[in-house]
């Protein structure tokens, strides 16, 4: 017999269709009703449509398996896919040339100018797609932790996946501040599926990625990657930080000690072992990638992580690897179709591979993602493949401006293959290139965020100046690549090495040590380091070849010569002089 308050565990199908789905329509309608207005001003059919606003993990989970073919992995992970596009598309990005941000927006390459009309255009264009879908999914959350600096996101989607995606990246509201949210500072309209039309003035793919600093407004069409958002919301901060708040948004990670309190702010290139040496079990994680430097500490940006599962394993990244479970978000990864666990070594959808978990699947993170206290040191890493850099220096505030504005690292291919998904190369093996020759290709990314910076890399420069001589922060240049030849003859430098440079510097050991001039880059480099080999803090002393030494270093200081030759007119002349000199 069943009683009436019992579940009918013989009918799961009118349970689902009278109960879940039910409840569903009434719990959204009744959030939803309060924002009529917005809605359908903003051109949203309301009668045609149902919006499922903050719609929690379960049921995101339950619409992407249903209407887009996701699958749940083994680990309780969500897998879902995003297209013919696996990574973003910095070609098809777009700010709009306005008058309220024109004079501030560094324009070029990077910031490709956009007229208010066009515009427009794409903006009804995503608006009218999403009248198209059943649901339209709606996530608000919040950028940045601080209360004083964050600012109000409102994502509008018609992915489940996109959904759950800004709702492990963004900060998640409390059921009272939703309720209390009110009107957002920055909207996303993401219509991914749908096409640009690339006869529209100024489109040049059918993909396109616009903001609008007036309208405070970002419209996807084109693309379903789902770190276009993620990148969309920091390049609003990027903005918004410096010019209206008058603080420093840098693409960094950060950690804080657990016993002396003492914050590090790690920047770093991708390889160049940022997300590794920033998760210490002595330390707290405040953040993987983006961070503001505020009058009062460092806050993290974003309420989650999105790391590269490439040849992901527990032994490896045991944080990462541990994170994805229930909640994360698995975006093309290759999957056993028996049992659903995961091939982070297949490749063959993409080398982009990614997780989106809440930072709260850290078990060491900082939560809230803030401290009230400023850095003692900033670390920027590079990986050398031409093996003549230290594999630490401690930089002047010139030296840190400079190496900052650089942003130096190498990475090595057989061949140098552009891959029109990504920011990355394809790495494959082209007709006559000889088993065992490798070349280092260097890398030059500005403030160490070229692709999402918008205002001039001198400004943050500035700043970071300015704020490391107000607070004595010490800065290290912290060497990951190769050590007694390039790439080819010597080898990397063991992981062991770095990090006991890396707890040197959080114990204040390197701040008291003995230093010596490293020639031609002017830095200044440790004699001793308890733990390390002598001969593997001065790159000389490692190299066998003195005179291929040589060469190597004048042939990669040429190469900071010539990158750095695109902002000298704009910095002073201790910061032109900090670089490599012959």
């Amino acid at each position: 017999m069943v009683l009436p308050h019992h579940t009918p565990y013989v009918t799961p199908q009118i349970l689902h269709k009278n109960y879940a789905q039910a409840h569903d329509t009434e719990q959204f309608g009744t959030l939803i009703g309060r924002d009529l207005e917005y809605f359908s001003q903003a051109g949203f059919d309301m009668d045609k449509i149902q919006v499922k606003r903050n719609a929690s993990v379960a049921q995101l989970y339950e619409d992407a398996i249903r209407n887009e073919g996701a699958i749940i992995s083994s680990s309780g992970a969500l897998i879902n896919f995003s297209g013919k596009k696996t990574g973003r598309s910095p070609k098809d990005k777009r700010i709009v040339f306005e008058e309220t941000s024109k004079d501030d927006i560094w324009w070029g390459s990077v910031n490709i100018k956009m007229d208010e009309h066009t515009f427009e255009i794409n903006r009804e264009r995503a608006i009218d797609y999403l009248n198209t879908r059943d649901y339209v999914y709606v996530f608000d959350g919040y950028a940045g932790w601080d209360p004083r600096y964050r600012i109000k996101v409102r994502v509008i989607c018609a992915r489940a996946y996109h959904a759950l995606f800004m709702n492990n990246m963004l900060i998640r509201p409390t059921p009272e501040q939703l309720l209390d949210f009110g009107e957002p500072d920055f909207i996303i309209y993401n219509a991914g599926q749908f096409p640009a039309n690339r006869f529209t003035k100024g489109m040049s793919s059918t993909t396109s990625v616009e903001i609008n600093f007036k309208r405070m407004e970002m419209v996807i069409l084109g693309t379903e990657y789902a770190g276009e958002m993620k990148k969309g919301v920091f390049s609003v901060m990027h903005y918004l930080q410096p010019v209206k708040f008058g603080q420093l948004s840098l693409h960094s990670s950060a950690n804080v000690g657990i016993e002396n309190n003492d914050v590090t702010l790690f920047f770093g290139l991708s390889g160049t072992g940022k997300t590794t040496l920033s998760a210490d079990p002595r330390r707290l994680l405040i953040g993987d990638d983006e961070h503001v430097w505020s009058d009062s500490g460092v806050f993290n940006i974003e309420g989650g992580c999105y790391a590269k599962c490439i040849n992901l394993s527990a032994e490896k990244e045991p944080d990462i690897f541990n994170a994805i479970k229930f909640g994360s978000i698995l975006e093309n990864v290759v999957y056993n179709p028996m049992d659903r666990a995961p091939d982070y070594d297949d490749v063959s959808i993409t080398e982009n591979t990614r997780c989106a978990y809440p930072i709260e699947h850290i078990p060491n993170a900082q939560i809230p993602c803030m401290v009230d206290r400023q850095p003692s040191n900033i670390i920027m890493l590079t990986c050398d493949a031409f093996g003549v850099l230290p594999p630490v220096s401690k930089l002047t505030p010139e030296q840190a401006s400079y190496h900052f504005l650089a942003g130096y690292t190498s990475q090595v291919f057989l061949a140098q293959l552009p891959n029109i998904n990504s920011d990355s190369f394809v790495l494959r093996k082209t007709p006559g290139t000889e088993d065992g020759v490798l070349e280092p290709i260097p890398t030059f990314s500005t403030c160490y965020s070229a692709p999402f910076i918008v205002l001039h890399p001198g400004r943050y420069a500035e700043m970071l100046a300015e704020r490391m001589d107000k607070h004595k922060v010490d800065c290290w240049l912290i060497n990951t690549g190769w050590t007694g030849g390039k790439f080819g003859t010597g080898k990397r430098c063991p992981l062991k090495y770095t990090r006991t440079i890396v707890d040197a510097v959080h114990s204040g050991e390197l701040a008291k040590a003995e230093f010596e001039k490293f020639g031609t880059f002017g830095l200044s480099i440790p004699t001793h380091i308890e733990g390390v080999p002598r001969e593997l803090l001065n790159p000389q002393l490692a190299w066998a070849d003195k005179e291929a030494f040589q060469k190597e270093l004048r042939k990669l200081a040429v190469m900071f010569q010539r990158a750095f030759a695109l902002y000298e007119k704009d910095v002073k002349p201790e910061v032109r002089m900090a670089g490599p000199q012959f």
